[in-house]
């Protein structure tokens, strides 16, 4: 019997097998999935909708929407694919958590933006209103996780924090408990 090989079983830990690709819904708590999967969703019918307008008065306004929404449309599905997947781990809670927020809010406003432009250049089709409205509907989807989720984070920094953090002693804590006549 070989002694070197005797405790290689307890002592060398025990790999877990990789999934490159493992799918979770467990980073996607509460209203946030829901709250990503309504983006995905009206983002890409906003892009689908866009791509039905045959002429436009301005065609700026529409080619200026149709790069929002599609932008939109992927950076949202990317999002969820970051929150769903391993990346999630890799990445970090905080940096998922932070970029998400800066780039939610940035597609909401970029989309709200995008929507007005096309909303005052469009023909009066009925692609063109769909498109509008489903461009409205997905800015106000951005913009409220935005929202909530910031409100949410200040209160969790705000619980985080005592109302003493530098733990200094105040006046009353610098009086002796029995005073000396």
């Amino acid at each position: 019997m070989d002694n070197g090989n005797v405790y290689n079983e307890t002592t060398e830990p025990q790999a877990k097998p990789s999934r490159c690709f493992g799918c979770t819904l467990r980073h996607l708590w509460g209203w946030r999935l829901p709250a990503k999967a309504l983006q995905v969703i009206l983002s890409l019918l906003a892009v689908i909708c866009e791509e039905m307008v045959e002429n436009c008065i301005n065609c700026g306004g529409l080619y200026f929407f149709e790069f929002i929404s599609c932008a939109a449309f992927l950076l949202s599905l990317l999002i969820l694919c970051v929150y769903c997947t391993n990346a999630y781990e890799v990445f970090g809670k905080d940096k998922v958590g932070n970029v998400n927020i800066w780039l939610v809010s940035a597609i909401g406003v970029c989309f709200l933006v995008a929507t007005i432009a096309l909303s005052a250049t469009s023909s009066e089709s009925a692609a063109g209103k769909a498109a509008c409205v489903f461009g409205f509907l997905a800015s106000t989807a951005f913009i409220a996780e935005s929202i909530t989720d910031y409100f949410h984070r200040r209160k969790q920094h705000v619980d985080g924090h005592s109302e003493n953090p530098a733990h200094t002693l105040g006046a009353t804590e610098n009086q002796p408990l029995n005073q000396q006549n």
